[in-house]
């Protein structure tokens, strides 16, 4: 499956502001299912306006009542690329309210739903997947514990994931939690005092945490930051193979606070959402989350355009 990109779809969007007709109408040949847009009403003239009508009426040309056969089922999996990516040209609350609109319409075929929902957790929760955005992952999540699809004990793994989910989310307070550092001192995240910090959770000798040391030793905005003082970046082993940590420590920047979790709390007690190591958090000087699971050169852009 390959993934549209953004620039393919914001043309998609411009064009449909400008030639209507290219919102071509849904047709099934042969059992073969052909995915269309929906045709925007002509009194719709912005793309903003245009955007919004595509996310809202997205799905609108698909009977998900139908049980979807096998061999159409890629092209649903397109599509909901596809949608994936359109979802990010509209406000967050429409989204989200689209999103979950689209699980709850499907309450009569639970192969269906069980299909749109797979592609929600291969695409948007799927730590791998390059779409994965926990902001549209919630309302999936809320309509899969809401749905009459679902049995109980079915709905336990989507229960989990949305607390996880609402625990350090963007726009919320970090949780607090306690380091050690190389000498056995210890500190709080909250005493750590910076105008931004970086919460780097690795595992020191992964290959992804590797590539993300170097990305942060590398990136000049962020060492401009820190030699400035206005930028602290604590990195933070969660796991309890100490002599591992202390084998890899030369491999982390001495301008960082490089740390470790003594008792394991943080995992014990499941504070931060780490289904994949490394994980990036960006706060504030007040502790409040700016940035949650993101990448380096998402962090350096969100603090370029702050300063």
């Amino acid at each position: 499956m390959t993934l549209t990109s953004k620039v393919k779809t914001c043309l998609l969007i411009i064009a449909l502001s400008i030639y209507p007709e290219l919102a071509i109408k849904a047709q099934n040949t042969n059992n073969t299912l052909v995915f269309s847009l929906p045709e925007i009403p002509s009194i719709l003239t912005s793309p903003e306006a245009r955007a919004d009508y595509i996310v809202t009426h997205y799905w609108d040309k698909i009977d998900f009542n139908k049980t979807i056969e096998t061999g159409n089922k890629d092209v649903i999996e397109q599509a909901w690329v596809d949608y994936c990516d359109v979802l990010n040209y509209v406000p967050l609350a429409t989204a989200q309210k689209a999103i979950k609109s689209t699980i709850s319409n499907i309450n009569q075929n639970k192969i269906n739903f069980k299909t749109v929902t797979d592609l929600a957790d291969k695409y948007l929760y799927n730590p791998n997947s390059p779409m994965r955005n926990e902001e549209f992952y919630i309302p999936v999540l809320e309509a899969m514990n809401e749905s009459q699809m679902l049995t109980q004990a079915e709905k336990i793994a989507p229960k989990a994931r949305l607390r996880l989910a609402h625990k350090n989310r963007v726009g919320t307070q970090a949780i607090d939690f306690t380091y050690t550092i190389a000498s056995g001192k210890q500190q709080t995240l909250y005493n750590t005092k910076a105008k931004y910090i970086i919460v780097f959770f690795n595992n020191p000798g992964c290959h992804a945490c590797t590539e993300t040391i170097e990305e942060l030793k590398s990136a000049t905005f962020l060492n401009n930051l820190l030699n400035q003082g206005q930028l602290s970046i604590i990195s933070f082993y969660p796991d309890e193979e100490l002599d591992e940590w202390k084998k890899h420590y030369k491999d982390f920047s001495t301008q960082w606070i490089n740390s470790y979790d003594l008792n394991q709390t943080v995992q014990k007690k499941t504070l931060y959402d780490l289904k994949a190591i490394p994980t990036l958090y960006l706060l504030d000087a007040n502790k409040k989350v700016l940035l949650k699971d993101a990448t380096t050169k998402a962090i350096e852009q969100y603090l370029s355009r702050d300063n």
